[in-house]
């Protein structure tokens, strides 16, 4: 299975309207473009016309992953990928996640998962990735004999953790996706450049606090000379 871009946007709304909003679930194709081309957790951001979504639509109509619901006034679009992939909620929202914001890390996809299904901690994540990243091969002959949905990617130098793609269209562009980096360690003069400058940073706020107690205690002295110069008259 090698969808293309629009093919995947269109299933991975489709997906996760029906987990949002079932209430306005299936979609009608006006309300499919507005899902395909939303702002908010899609990357990259589209602008697709009617008519690239009807062309998408027939071509995951033949493959059986979607199907037009014909007795509406307007017709409208319901997915079967759960159905035809046998996929559990945790994997459909997984999949949903990659196609819609492309390649993520388990973290990534736990924090922006809520939505679509609640993982319980990174663990589970990571069981659900080996778990789509396992499938058999149709040879096989297991119920959920697809082959691997999902793939981990080399880890890109200076990031923190490796990213899983889908594997249901072209493998992804890395170059799109930026690398979150880590500072590189600093040398032994580094450090002890640092150490002084924290140090002398220290040692000048010492000195203000220090300067302020003696103006302090000084102002509290003349304070308590000024009172008992006024008691000494009074008794007087």
């Amino acid at each position: 299975m090698q969808l293309d871009p629009i093919q995947l946007r269109v299933l991975g709304s489709l997906i996760e309207k029906e987990i949002t909003t079932p209430e306005n679930y299936p979609l009608s194709l006006n309300a499919l473009v507005n899902a395909c081309n939303q702002r908010s957790s899609r990357d990259p951001v589209l602008e697709l016309s009617e008519e690239e979504l009807r062309q998408a639509l027939h071509t995951l109509e033949d493959l059986a992953l979607t199907n037009p619901v014909r007795d509406a006034r307007v017709p409208k679009y319901e997915h079967r990928i759960r159905t035809v992939l046998n996929l559990r909620r945790d994997e459909t929202a997984v999949l949903c996640l990659l196609m819609l914001r492309g390649p993520q890390t388990p973290g990534e996809l736990r924090s922006r998962a809520d939505r679509l299904y609640t993982f319980d901690d990174l663990a589970a994540v990571q069981s659900t990735l080996e778990r789509l990243s396992a499938r058999p091969s149709t040879s096989e002959g297991a119920p959920e004999a697809t082959g691997p949905l999902v793939t981990i990617l080399p880890r890109q130098p200076g990031s923190r953790e490796a990213r899983y793609a889908h594997l249901l269209g072209a493998a992804p562009d890395l170059a799109a996706y930026p690398v979150e980096r880590t500072e590189a360690p600093a040398s032994s003069s580094q450090r002890l450049a640092q150490l002084e400058t924290e140090v002398t940073t220290l040692s000048a706020a010492l000195e203000t606090v220090k300067s302020r107690m003696d103006q302090l205690e000084a102002r509290l002295q003349l304070q308590a000379e000024g009172s008992v110069s006024i008691n000494d008259s009074s008794v007087r």
